[in-house]
């Protein structure tokens, strides 16, 4: 069934993979299980959680990488693998967490851009093509002298991030499934990242935002889902999640940020062991 408020754009309902492997004995291994979020047009939603907790096989179900093994993920009220996969990823776009594998490094950066163009747009003239792509490197920061004509390892790891914002904004995307974008990039760069992924924002385009940063969570996101050990255990408005949570875990999540001018309590560390020792894995 289709959501019924029609500024839901996706629609996450009871998503759970198993990943199985083995040879003579087969090991079952879970993923996610039974997630369940909304993200609506036009907003970024933080998906966050510690390492191993299940965002990135969330990320990879909605962008059609793995089926999942239960559930369903709707995209404007559609199941998405209705959706062909031209049609699919014309809606739907990746931000990657290292920028360094997204580039075949044997072809210089602008075939990126230019076919993101021709992906959407294949009957742009020449002069509109470089005109549009003009355009997206300014609203990224770049300065098209220093990155076009150059190949991936001649520009640095934020320059590259930049490019795939920039493809983003060619292909104009419903939604950008954002992975980690800055885990890759130098601490100055990062905010530079974030400002432009509301760059994205403004143009109408909705992000799931994917860290373990609770700070750029709180600095990013209009609403947080935290999952712990592949379940969603707290989502809702993002200033409610990250300031005046409910659930332990979360709690325990946030207390744990560092803060300036306080001495770290390593007793802390004990207690956290206790907390969560007998929870099921």
């Amino acid at each position: 069934m289709p959501s019924p408020n029609a500024a839901v754009l996706l629609d996450v309902r009871r998503l759970t993979k198993i990943y199985t492997t083995g040879f003579l004995k087969t090991v079952s291994v879970v993923g996610c299980q039974d997630v369940s979020f909304l993200v609506e047009r036009g907003e970024i939603v933080a998906l966050l959680g510690e390492s191993g907790s299940g965002k990135t096989t969330v990320a990879n179900l909605i962008l059609r990488i793995f089926r999942p093994t239960s559930g369903e993920i709707l995209l404007a009220g559609k199941d998405v693998f209705s959706y062909p996969p031209r049609v699919y990823y014309a809606k739907v776009q990746q931000i990657f967490q290292d920028p360094y594998a997204a580039f075949n490094y044997f072809y210089r950066v602008d075939r990126v851009l230019h076919r993101a163009l021709t992906f959407k747009h294949q009957r742009l003239a020449s002069a509109e093509r470089r005109e549009r792509i003009m355009e997206v490197l300014d609203i990224v920061g770049l300065n098209p002298s220093e990155v076009l004509g150059r190949y991936p390892h001649q520009l640095s790891g934020g320059q590259l991030q930049r490019l795939l914002i920039a493809r983003a904004l060619l292909i104009e995307p419903d939604l950008v499934v954002a992975d980690e974008p800055t885990s890759m990039i130098d601490a100055s760069s990062r905010a530079g990242i974030l400002n432009h992924l509301f760059d994205l924002k403004d143009r109408g385009i909705a992000i799931l935002f994917i860290t373990h940063d609770v700070g750029q969570a709180a600095y990013i996101a209009d609403k947080a889902v935290v999952m712990h050990k592949g379940k969603v255990v707290e989502q809702g408005p993002a200033s409610q999640v990250l300031f005046s949570p409910t659930h332990p875990y979360v709690q325990r999540l946030l207390s744990d940020v560092p803060k300036l001018r306080e001495k770290w309590d390593f007793s802390r560390e004990l207690e956290g062991a206790a907390l969560f020792k007998d929870q099921p894995r």
